[in-house]
């Protein structure tokens, strides 16, 4: 697979959704034709609105990148992404995108790239915001002292993923 970065689009036109089954539980896809919206873990307890309409064929190579993923054979996911948020919020998640497969790095070093190192809280608020887990990273971002914090699927799936890149050591390299 080309190690590609995902591209942010617009999100316009009908809302499709579908569920996947992960090692993590079952989660659910949100996206139009051409994008992703959201990815929602299984312990927010998501369900599909009336008016989306359910599909098997508008993810399928989400899906296909996703079982490459979680079988170790993925390293950098190459899809198209529609991340409703703030433009602070979308840069915040772009630098996300930066962070290499199997290491981690904190909301101040992320702060520092995004050129406002004294924006920790709000990287941080802008990471738990993130609306497409696993495929922006934001289990790569840790405390500046190593510990893992929170994150919207849980400690244990954040943890999970991490161990899944081979990250056991949590070194902060980024």
């Amino acid at each position: 697979m080309p190690d590609k970065k995902p591209l942010f689009k617009p999100f316009t036109g009908e809302t499709y959704y579908q569920w996947y089954d992960s090692p993590i539980g079952k989660l659910l896809i949100t996206g139009n034709q051409s994008a992703i919206a959201t990815i929602t873990f299984p312990i927010q307890k998501a369900r599909p609105h009336d008016q989306w309409t359910g599909t098997t064929t508008h993810f399928k190579e989400t899906c296909k990148q996703l079982d490459h993923y979680f079988a170790g054979r993925l390293k950098s996911f190459d899809l198209p992404l529609s991340p409703g948020g703030t433009d602070f919020q979308q840069r915040v998640w772009r630098q996300l995108l930066k962070i290499p497969y199997g290491q981690t790095t904190s909301y101040a070093k992320i702060a520092g790239k995004i050129g406002n190192s004294k924006a920790m809280r709000a990287v941080g608020s802008a990471n738990g915001r993130n609306p497409i887990p696993v495929i922006i990273p934001c289990h790569r971002v840790i405390g500046s002292d190593g510990s893992l914090t929170g994150f919207g699927g849980g400690l244990p799936t954040k943890s999970f993923l991490l161990d899944l890149e081979n990250s056991d050591q949590l070194c902060l390299s980024f």
